[in-house]
């Protein structure tokens, strides 16, 4: 089963976060088996979530365990140093299946 991947975050210096982490990220995500299917900033918060207009970006990927190889590696845990300071992110993992409407 699919497992995808919320991101919602906080960003303080954009410009810096899109030229480094993103741009790590979206390798790395490539890399392990991910693909984004969902990117942008300005997201309303109708509820819940400490962030006044957070970016948000939503990954797929074949299953849990590959999210997790991705998450756990060592290539992300540097990346992840690049947001630090500029950001401020909440993520959550869940396996689902997309549902079509058309």
């Amino acid at each position: 089963m699919s497992a995808y991947m919320i991101i919602f975050a906080e960003i303080s210096d954009r410009q810096k976060f899109l030229e480094g982490y993103s741009r790590a990220a979206s390798a790395l995500v490539e890399q392990y088996g991910g693909r984004y299917l969902l990117l942008g900033p300005g997201g309303m918060v109708l509820e819940g979530l400490d962030m006044e207009s957070p970016s948000v970006a939503i990954s797929e990927w074949p299953d849990t365990d590959s999210a997790l190889a991705f998450w756990n590696s060592d290539e992300y845990a540097e990346a992840k140093k690049l947001r630090e300071g500029i950001s401020r992110v909440e993520v959550v993992l869940m396996e689902g299946e997309l549902i079509s409407h058309g």
